[in-house]
């Protein structure tokens, strides 16, 4: 029996190489998505055994693509993570019809079409685990939120109506909601009147996330939140 197979979607420097490097300590063959494998390459040869496939999450044809080279070259997915974001500040007034698309596109048109690249095996398993990374804009609508919030919102509801249908089949849906300012060199230069409590370790985020994906049938969580010690909230 080959080993259990971890898919991060949206890997990139912070929370996605997080996610990758915890699920390869704990034995998983990882395969890292992101739109380019100029990062995800590096970070492959890396990890023993994990791989790096180029998707475009708002491009069915490419989920589709990336998915079916997972499962022949590693076989079917136990874990999927799906931590792909997109967003475009600016309020009403400002956003145009085309980032508020693309942002739903890849919040939440990405999240169906790679969660359904894996339901089958997983119910067929009766085992498996969906981990989507929401944010706190999916409960509220700010200012300068008004094409990201109505993404984020609908890849929670998406993610509640796949738990609600998905759960009695054995397959852990859930969704990790981030408050808080992930610690990255770009954030720590941006911001370098904040101490070190301000920001939110990817490390500490990706230990939850997998936490999360151990509990027991009895305990399920459907909604985690994740913020710095400090955060306001």
């Amino acid at each position: 029996m080959g080993k259990p197979v971890c898919a991060v979607v949206g890997v990139g420097p912070g929370n996605g190489a997080a996610f990758a490097r915890r699920f390869h300590a704990e034995g998983f063959a990882v395969a890292l998505l992101a739109r380019s494998t100029e990062l995800t390459a590096a970070l492959a040869k890396e990890l023993s055994g994990a791989r790096a496939y180029a998707c475009d999450v708002a491009n069915e044809a490419s989920v589709t693509s990336a998915f079916s080279d997972i499962a022949r070259d590693l076989g079917d997915v136990d874990t999927l993570v799906y931590n792909a974001g997109s967003g475009s500040w600016g309020n009403v007034e400002e956003i145009s019809p085309k980032d508020f698309e693309q942002s739903w596109r890849v919040n939440t048109l990405g999240a169906l079409l790679a969660s359904q690249r894996v339901i089958a095996p997983m119910k067929k398993a009766g085992r498996g685990n969906i981990v989507f990374i929401g944010a706190t804009a999916s409960r509220r609508g700010n200012v300068k939120t008004a094409a990201f919030a109505p993404a984020k919102a609908a890849q929670r509801s998406l993610a509640e109506s796949m738990a609600r249908h998905l759960w009695p089949a054995g397959v852990h849906v859930s969704v990790v909601i981030l408050d808080g300012v992930v610690d990255l060199p770009k954030t720590r230069l941006m911001m370098k009147d904040k101490p070190d409590s301000f920001f939110a370790k990817p490390d500490d985020i990706a230990d939850l996330v997998y936490r999360l994906t151990q509990q027991p049938r009895s305990a399920w969580s459907f909604e985690v939140e994740a913020r710095p010690f400090g955060e306001s909230w």
